[in-house]
Formats: structure tokens, C-alpha cells, sequence
């Protein structure tokens, strides 16, 4: 899944970007309102991270701007105040849900990834596929009931290939899906983190190449 994080505050946007990438989620950050608007058009998110008290664009004019294109994209409000006035105003513009400043990194996590499953066609929490279990609320994986040591590009890209159900999943997708907006699309990291991937998934071989069109499993 791919998040966008528009926050100000930048030790703290930068704090919760790794956060999310520990969690195996491709994050972007924009430091103010129209650098999040700018990404949002050029780029397939599922969540946004929105501070509500953004610089050159207030983030209730993100809000407004996103309703108006017609954006799929789920928002996550944050703010300074938690008063129940502010939190329906924030949901009327287009919210879909609203956390209050301080808060529990674990709580910001879970709710990320309950509208990250709300953007995207249902599916079942524990996916399986060719002797394959993903567990996507544990964010573990097993093949045939040995637990899969998986780093968290490699369990992001085998989530990209389980959640296609036998579909092709081009090299682009995954650059989109996995990684950020500041990976080069002529690199070669996809082939080494599949490599990495098939090496640990064992045999037989349940990934397969197709020259010219991606993967699949």
C-alpha cells in the first residue's frame, strides 16, 4: 500500500514516514498543503496522512480539493485539538477519520491500515495462495507452515502478488505500490528484492517471470 504523509511539523512527518515504512507501506511526504496537492495528482494513494494546519494549502482546503476530483484516496486528519466541534467539521469536508495530537504511534498505525483495506477491494484478512499464507493484520507470512523470515520490501511486493489472485503485477505496479516517488524507474531494485523473495519462498518456484509483462504467482 502507498500513504501519503502532509505534515509540517517535520521531525515529526519524518518520524511517523518511518514508522510507516517499518511496516512495510511505500510513504511519500509533502511539508506543506500544495506540495501534497501536487503528489496527489501525479500519484495512486491509498491513505493520506493529513495535518489539518498545513501551510500554503490549509488542509481543509486538501479536503475540499480531493472531494472535488473525486479522489479515492481514504484521509487520516490529524489536528491539535481533539474538541468533538473540530472533529465533525473535519469529517464534514471529507475525512474519513480523525486522530488528535499526541498521539500513540501503534493507534495512528492501526488506523492507516483499517482505511488502507477500506480504499481497495475487499479481500480476506490471511491471504492463500499456492501453499502461501499472508497474514496482512499480523504482517506475517508462511509457506506451508514455515514462517517466512521476509524483509519489508520483499513481504510488500509478495502482498502486491497475492492480492492480484494470479494476475500479472508489472514491474511498474510494484515501483508504484512498493516503493516511493523518489525510486528511479530504471533501477533494477525489483529484480534483486524478487530474487531475494523467490530465494526465501523455496521450491518449487511459485513466481513466475514473464519477459516484457511482470510477474506472477
Amino acid at each position: 500500500m502507498r500513504i501519503l504523509v502532509a505534515e509540517d511539523e517535520r521531525v515529526l512527518a519524518d518520524l511517523v514516514v518511518e514508522g510507516l515504512y517499518a511496516e512495510a507501506m511505500a510513504v511519500d511526504v509533502a511539508y506543506d498543503g500544495a506540495g501534497a496537492l501536487e503528489l496527489l495528482a501525479v500519484n495512486d494513494y491509498d491513505v493520506l496522512v493529513l495535518d489539518r494546519d498545513l501551510p500554503r494549502v490549509h488542509g481543509d482546503d486538501v479536503c475540499r480539493e480531493l472531494a472535488r476530483r473525486g479522489s479515492r484516496v481514504r484521509v487520516l486528519m490529524l489536528t491539535a485539538s481533539g474538541a468533538v466541534h473540530e472533529r465533525v467539521t473535519g469529517l464534514n469536508l471529507g475525512a474519513d477519520d480523525y486522530l488528535a495530537k499526541p498521539f500513540a504511534f501503534d493507534e495512528l498505525v492501526a488506523r492507516v491500515l483499517a482505511l488502507a483495506r477500506r480504499s481497495a477491494p475487499p479481500l480476506p484478512p490471511v491471504l492463500e495462495r499456492g501453499g502461501i499464507t499472508l497474514d496482512t493484520a499480523r504482517r506475517e507470512a508462511s509457506r506451508d507452515g514455515r514462517h517466512l523470515p521476509l524483509s519489508r520490501k520483499e513481504y510488500a511486493v509478495l502482498e502486491e502478488l497475492m492480492r492480484a489472485r494470479g494476475a500479472v503485477v508489472s514491474t511498474e505496479e510494484l515501483l508504484e505500490r512498493a516503493w516511493d516517488e523518489h525510486t528511479d524507474p530504471f533501477t533494477t531494485v525489483v529484480k534483486v528484492t524478487m530474487s531475494k523473495l523467490r530465494a526465501k519462498l523455496g521450491d518449487p518456484p511459485v513466481i513466475v517471470t514473464l519477459p516484457g509483462s511482470g510477474y506472477r504467482l
